[in-house]
């Protein structure tokens, strides 16, 4: 990670006292699963707000409980942000995680809560020895916490891409280095239709 990088995390990392960051537990389930039917059907649509909340519920559902890695945003006791992180698997034996979905309430967006919460599992994944990360995304976002586009050739998603720009990994270690093969993802994402 570079020195911008750096301090961008560091700023990212300071929240007001009324927001308390935590790790994701099962009593969270329904409201973690309305956090992200919200946000999406206010930027994407019912339709769309539907299917992310679906997709979420079975993450959470299917995903082994040593596997899925979540972290929340809390004003209160209200949810106002929430990220994923699950297991992808290459051919070799290497692994690393992929970061989806994230989301943040609307009013709450463009206050940093989304990057701060980020950080703070990266930061977590980092400490528990995680070295890769990946996520399928805005890379105008995602680049604030340290992503860099990267190629297929270079990291094989689980399925074709209809966004390869949107293709982004770190290392939490050093630098990015090619893994050849292929690659799969927990069940609830192994789907085309989400890539």
């Amino acid at each position: 990670m570079n020195q911008a990088t750096n301090q961008n995390i560091q700023k990212t990392n300071n929240l007001p006292p009324q927001y308390e960051r935590a790790v994701y537990h099962k009593d969270m389930h329904n409201d973690m699963v309305a956090l992200f039917t919200q946000t999406f059907s206010d930027s994407e649509g019912e339709a769309e707000g539907k299917t992310i909340g679906s997709l979420v519920s079975d993450l959470l559902n299917t995903t082994l409980e040593q596997d899925l890695q979540g972290f929340v945003t809390k004003q209160g006791e209200r949810l106002i942000a929430g990220v994923l992180f699950t297991p992808l698997r290459f051919e070799n034996g290497e692994m690393g995680y992929l970061l989806s979905p994230m989301a943040t309430l609307t009013e709450y967006q463009g206050k940093g809560i989304g990057q701060a919460l980020i950080n703070f599992g990266l930061e977590h994944l980092k400490q528990q020895g995680v070295e890769l990360v990946f996520t399928y995304g805005d890379p105008n976002f995602y680049s604030r916490v340290g992503f860099q586009q990267v190629t297929e050739a270079q990291f094989k998603a689980p399925h074709s891409l209809s966004y390869p720009h949107g293709w982004l990994a770190q290392s939490l270690t050093g630098e990015l280095t090619p893994i050849e093969g292929t690659s799969s993802c927990v069940q609830g994402l192994d789907s085309p239709a989400y890539w």
